[in-house]
């Protein structure tokens, strides 16, 4: 869980205690007043996504995995920044180079005409990220993070709810949070299609300069994608009373079915305990 300034992570170890960390936000992206400007508030997002997120995982991974006795694991370390580095070049040559090799390869059987080439690749984009998310949640420990990631939902729905942080309260509200990030990467994949869709670098000579042109500024454009993705996640859910951002909302949260499962009583023991610190 993260509040304006603190956050924490509660997790249960093989002895069935929740073992709880807490760490103040000191990053710039935080603590400066720049950090909370509109299309620049959402970089923090991201970063939560990539660091903290990942982070939380692999710290996790190590409790559950500790012996009885032994000292509380670090919750950072080479290990871990490895680990992250691996995961970022895996999610690159998934999420970025196998669609744009896909749709140059699919819209030169079409004539290669730049707007096929351009949707294309979009939406093969979207299409793998969905199916991945699926084929995931099909494994056995995944469905148990997911679960976790339900209980998360349900804890924050009802504490702002105003409802009592209890098993009984939280355990009636809803798997689904209109900020949850799951809804924030289907807008960066929709938003990614209209911005990207210009940079097709038809009017270079070489194929493979074109190539790897559309590939870097793909890369580089992912913080742009993420500060528009979300403010229309921030405003869309500050409104959600409007029947058009209901609208808006109701993918999102149809996509939230892929990533949470409903959670047992232990899972929302575990985000009451981490939701309390911050």
């Amino acid at each position: 869980m993260r509040g304006r300034k603190v956050m924490a992570v509660a997790v249960r170890n093989p002895q069935g205690e929740v073992v709880l960390h807490s760490e103040p936000l000191t990053a710039r992206i935080y603590t400066s007043k720049w950090g909370q400007w509109p299309f620049v508030r959402g970089l923090g997002m991201l970063w939560d996504a990539l660091g903290l997120g990942m982070r939380a995982l692999l710290w996790s991974g190590e409790v559950s995995a500790q012996e009885e006795g032994k000292e509380k694991p670090e919750f950072s370390g080479p290990v871990a920044w490895t680990t992250i580095a691996g995961s970022m070049l895996f999610a690159v040559a998934l999420f970025f180079l196998l669609p744009t090799l896909l749709s140059k390869f699919i819209a030169g059987a079409a004539n290669d005409h730049p707007v096929v080439d351009a949707m294309l690749e979009g939406l093969l984009r979207l299409v793998i990220f969905v199916i991945y998310l699926w084929a995931i949640g099909r494994i056995p420990e995944i469905k148990r993070v997911f679960g976790y990631h339900g209980a998360e939902h349900k804890t924050i729905n009802a504490y702002e709810a105003g409802a009592d942080l209890t098993v009984e309260q939280v355990r009636s509200h809803s798997v689904q949070h209109t900020r949850c990030g799951t809804s924030f990467l289907l807008y960066v994949l929709v938003i990614s299609i209209l911005l990207f869709a210009p940079l097709t670098f038809r009017n270079v000579d070489s194929a493979w300069l074109a190539l790897l042109l559309r590939f870097v500024t793909r890369i580089l454009l992912v913080p742009v994608v993420a500060a528009i993705a979300y403010e229309i996640i921030r405003f869309s859910a500050a409104h959600q009373e409007n029947p058009f951002m209901r609208l808006l909302i109701a993918p999102g949260l149809a996509l939230q079915k892929l990533t949470t499962r409903e959670p047992d009583d232990s899972m929302i023991e575990c985000a009451i305990a981490a939701l309390k610190p911050v």
